[in-house]
C-alpha cells in the first residue's frame, strides 16, 4: 500500500481520497478553506454526494484518512501526490491553470525524491509539462490521471470505473498510479501525457455533443408529433448508441461540460483547428436554454408580472452543485423578464438569497413554490418530485400547469387532475 496525498477537498478531490483510503492506501488530504476543512475534522462532508460521507467516516475510522490545512506538510512523506485543484475557465474560453502551478510550486521544496506529481483536474493538453517547470525538480515525475467522475455517482464511478487513463513518459510511474487502483479491476489505458489530457476532453465534449442532439430531435419531435421518449428507446437498443446520456432536458450544465468544451474549442483555435462541430452544440445547447423559457412563458400566458414556481435548482439531482446550472440559468431569465420566480429545492435552505439565488424566492417544498403560480416548470430530476400530490399541486395553483423539462411525470395522470403538462419532445 502507498503513502498518497491529494491536494483540494472539491468534487475530485474528496471522493479520490475517500476511495483510495477505503483501498487501503494512507491518505492526507490538503485543504486550506477553514469552514470546509472543519468540517471534515468533524467527520461530515462539505459536500452533497451519495456514499460519501459515510466512505469519509471509515476512513478516518481506519486512520488511514487525515486532514490537514498544509499542502507541504501532506505530500512531506507521500509516494503519490495529487492535484485535485479548481481549473476554472477564463475570460478567453481556456481554462485557467493559475491554481494547478500555485499548487506545483508550493509544494514542490518538500517532495521526497522519486515522489509522483498526478495532474487529476481537467487540464488542457501541455499541462503535464508546465507542471514539471512549476516543480523545478528533476528527480520526481509528473503524470496525467484525468478523472471521469459524475457529481451524485462519484463514488461508485471511482470503485467501478469504465477505465482509468494514465498518461505518463515514464513506465514505472505510470504503473504506481495504475496499482492504486488495481482494486477496481477497470482497463488501464497507459498513454503520453497530451494523449490522456486530450481523452478527458474529448470523452466531456462527445457526452456534450450527444446531450445536444437528443435535445435537438426532441425539438423535432414536438414538430412533427412523435414521442422521444419512445424514439429514444428505438435508438438506444442500437449497440452503436446506447442508452447513457439519451434523455432530453432543459439544457446541459454543470462544473465540468460547459467549462470542456470551451476549453477544447479554445484548444483547437489556438492550433488553428476550427471546432466547428462542437461549436453546434454549444450553441444548440444555449438554443434549448431558451426554448424551455419560452415553454414556461406560453404555460404561463406571459412573464411580466407572473409567479412562476421552479422545482430544482442544482444542474442535476443528487448534488448540491449549482454551477453552471440550466435550471438556475432558466430561473435568472424569468426573472430578468419580469417574473416572480419562488423556487424549491432539496440542497437549498428557504430564504437563501445570496449570490447566483439573486432575485430567487427560496420556499420550504414544492408546494409553496407552486401556491399561486400561473406556472410550474420541474427543472432538476429529484425523483422526491415524482411522488409530490399533484391535487394538492393543482389547488395551491393560480392556473394549473406545469413545463416538465426532465420528462419526469406521467403526462396522462397530470392531465387528466385537470393541469395542463408540457414536456421535452413528447405530444
Amino acid at each position: 500500500m502507498r503513502t498518497v496525498a491529494v491536494i483540494g477537498a472539491g468534487y475530485v478531490g474528496l471522493p479520490t481520497a475517500a476511495v483510495l483510503a477505503h483501498f487501503g492506501h494512507r491518505v492526507v488530504l490538503a485543504e486550506r478553506e477553514p469552514h470546509r476543512l472543519a468540517t471534515l475534522q468533524s467527520g461530515r462532508s462539505p459536500i452533497v454526494e451519495e456514499g460519501l460521507e459515510e466512505m469519509l467516516k471509515g476512513g478516518v475510522a481506519t486512520r488511514r484518512l487525515t486532514f490537514v490545512a498544509d499542502a507541504a506538510v501532506a505530500v512531506a512523506d507521500a509516494d503519490v501526490i495529487f492535484l485535485c485543484v479548481p481549473t476554472p475557465q477564463g475570460d478567453d474560453g481556456a481554462a485557467d491553470l493559475s491554481y494547478v502551478i500555485a499548487a506545483a510550486k508550493e509544494i514542490s521544496s518538500s517532495l521526497k525524491a522519486g515522489a509522483i506529481v498526478v495532474d487529476k483536474s481537467t487540464v488542457p493538453v501541455g499541462t503535464a509539462r508546465l507542471v514539471e517547470e512549476a516543480l523545478g525538480r528533476t528527480d520526481v515525475f509528473v503524470v496525467s490521471n484525468p478523472e471521469f467522475l459524475r457529481e451524485g455517482t462519484a463514488v461508485d464511478d471511482s470503485l467501478h470505473p469504465d477505465r482509468i487513463v494514465i498518461g505518463s513518459t515514464h513506465p514505472a510511474a505510470a504503473t504506481v498510479v495504475g496499482d492504486l487502483f488495481s482494486a477496481t479491476r477497470a482497463p488501464i489505458v497507459i498513454t503520453d501525457t497530451a494523449t490522456a489530457e486530450t481523452i478527458k476532453y474529448a470523452s466531456n465534449a462527445f457526452l456534450a455533443t450527444k446531450l445536444s442532439f437528443i435535445n435537438a430531435i426532441a425539438g423535432l419531435c414536438e414538430a412533427v408529433g412523435a414521442d422521444v421518449r419512445d424514439l429514444t428507446l428505438g435508438l438506444g437498443y442500437d449497440k452503436r448508441i446506447g442508452f447513457e446520456f439519451m434523455s432530453p432536458g432543459p439544457g446541459w450544465g454543470g462544473s465540468c461540460l460547459p467549462k470542456d468544451t470551451a476549453a477544447l474549442i479554445s484548444i483547437a483555435a489556438d492550433h488553428d483547428y476550427d471546432f466547428s462541430l462542437l461549436k453546434g452544440a454549444v450553441a444548440t445547447n444555449e438554443e434549448q436554454i431558451e426554448r424551455v423559457v419560452a415553454k414556461i412563458a406560453t404555460a404561463a400566458g406571459g412573464l411580466e408580472g407572473a409567479t412562476i414556481g421552479i422545482w430544482g435548482l442544482t444542474f442535476k439531482a443528487n448534488t448540491d452543485d449549482r454551477r453552471c446550472s440550466p435550471a438556475l440559468d432558466i430561473a435568472s431569465r424569468l426573472v430578468q423578464r419580469g417574473a416572480i420566480v419562488q423556487a424549491f429545492d432539496p440542497t437549498i435552505a428557504a430564504g437563501e438569497s445570496a449570490g447566483d439565488l439573486a432575485g430567487i424566492t427560496t420556499v420550504a417544498d414544492p408546494y409553496l413554490a407552486a401556491s399561486g403560480a400561473s406556472a410550474v416548470a420541474l427543472l432538476t430530476e429529484w425523483r422526491e418530485f415524482r411522488w409530490l400530490d399533484f391535487t394538492k399541486v393543482r389547488d395551491a395553483m393560480a392556473t394549473p400547469s406545469i413545463v416538465d423539462a426532465r420528462n419526469l411525470l406521467d403526462p396522462a395522470a397530470i392531465r387528466r387532475l385537470g393541469i395542463t403538462y408540457a414536456g421535452i419532445g413528447r405530444p
